[in-house]
């Protein structure tokens, strides 16, 4: 019975092609739009380590001001990083699988190439389970070692692009660059890596690229890097200069763990606690005892890490596609009642409403699948765009999920462009067309 329907249906088609067309194109539009938005929206959203992302946790220790909550409007959340003392001091911690404290700075590099001027690259610095935690993916060598992270040694990590403009894209593990005013030895080089979202990093542009460089974190202390994210504090160090600074209750540093197990995660907030009760005699931590270890992705969410735009937008496109549907309705209502003599003579001949009913909606189907197709195919192109143009060369792509999610959509904007044309024709009584024939 549905192969009959879809030859009426295709043969319906044919016999008024540029009304086919015109509404095949109306829902290929429709879709393009909410699909591209969509997809956008999705993959975003998307856990980006779905294999292990309930394991990796961002750690936050509640140094504030005693007399005020660091959030007004939440007083019950702790700073959204941690001090300088505090993240060298806790990341010592062996109770985690890794840990790793970081922040983003600029530093320029000097190639060994006189014809090639300086150039300033995103530095992030890091201890050395932050590659692990996050698995960024290495083309050639690979991070350094513990070892390194307590010298610190002048070891770095470079991205392909930089490896590119300084190397020709060649394997550079053990070649030294200036960074900086130091020179560094190249343990390892990324490969082409540019995540939707910036996981790692959702307080400093989480739309942005990774950084092109990657050095041991306390680097930090002997060459004086400042920080280029965000920074809020209470309470000044002792001292003077940059030392003052990095001794200051300023939170300035990401602190993450990736913890395997329940009882680890609860020896590592024991941990965290005892150490809170250890600085409190040093007057410090003088708020009430409150450490979180919270879960990546519950972190994402409260930071906001996909752009309230994204959702807006994913919503506008939907209702687009339900206009799209909506004006439908008078075209095809129009191009089944001028059918009804012939359905009038179906019914006479002993088809039932079901039947009829059932015809239309399938000839509705169709058409919402070719547009399916066509807004497909167009939707490629404009993800591609606004990779382009928008989303600093983001890849932005149709996956199998969003591929069947706009053949849904393609479907369902059929049937409520089709459905009540549909029921009307049937609702036509057959007599009245018999009388004229």
């Amino acid at each position: 019975m549905l192969l009959y329907n879809l030859r009426l249906s295709w043969k319906s088609l044919l016999r008024n092609p540029s009304l086919a067309l015109l509404t095949v194109a109306a829902i290929g539009l429709g879709i393009a739009v909410a699909t591209s938005f969509t997809a956008i929206y999705y993959l975003m959203t998307a856990d980006p380590l779905p294999h292990k992302s309930d394991n990796i946790y961002y750690v936050r220790l509640d140094s504030w001001n005693p007399e005020r909550p660091f959030n007004d409007e939440f007083p019950e959340r702790p700073p959204a990083q941690v001090t300088y003392l505090d993240a060298t001091a806790v990341v010592k911690s062996d109770i985690p699988t890794h840990t790793a404290a970081s922040f983003h700075s600029d530093l320029f590099v000097y190639p060994e190439d006189k014809t090639q001027h300086p150039f300033e690259v995103s530095v992030r610095l890091c201890h050395s389970g932050f590659f692990p935690i996050f698995e960024l993916p290495f083309a050639y060598g690979g991070p350094w070692d513990r070892r390194a992270d307590e010298g610190p040694d002048r070891v770095v990590v470079i991205d392909d692009a930089t490896n590119q403009r300084l190397f020709g894209g060649s394997d550079s593990v053990g070649q030294r660059i200036k960074l900086g005013p130091e020179y560094f030895t190249i343990s390892g080089v990324l490969e082409p890596w540019r995540p939707v979202t910036k996981y790692y990093d959702v307080l400093n542009a989480s739309s942005g690229s990774p950084e092109q460089a990657y050095i041991p974190f306390l680097h930090v202390r002997d060459m004086e890097i400042a920080t280029d994210g965000n920074t809020q504090g209470w309470k000044s160090g002792d001292g003077e200069g940059f030392a003052a600074f990095l001794s200051s209750e300023s939170t300035w540093v990401q602190l993450w763990a990736q913890i395997e197990t329940a009882d680890q995660k609860a020896r590592y907030q024991t941990f965290l606690d005892a150490y809170t009760e250890q600085q409190r005699t040093l007057d410090r931590f003088q708020r009430p005892t409150n450490n979180w270890i919270q879960p990546m992705r519950e972190w994402h969410v409260e930071e906001g890490a996909v752009p309230p735009e994204a959702r807006s937008m994913m919503v506008i496109s939907l209702l687009f596609l339900a206009v799209c549907s909506i004006n439908l309705i008078g075209l095809l209502l129009g191009k089944f009642l001028a059918r009804a003599p012939e359905v009038g003579v179906r019914r006479a001949l002993g088809a039932s409403r079901r039947a009829i009913f059932l015809q239309h909606i399938v000839e509705c189907q169709l058409l919402g699948m070719l547009g399916g197709v066509v807004g497909i195919v167009l939707s490629v192109g404009a993800l591609g765009g606004i990779s382009t143009m928008f989303l600093d060369d983001v890849t932005l792509h149709l996956d199998a999920t969003m591929i069947a999610i706009g053949i849904a959509l393609a479907l369902i904007s059929g049937l409520v462009a089709g459905i009540y044309p549909a029921w009307r024709v049937c609702a036509v009584a057959p007599a009245i067309h018999l009388k004229t024939q």
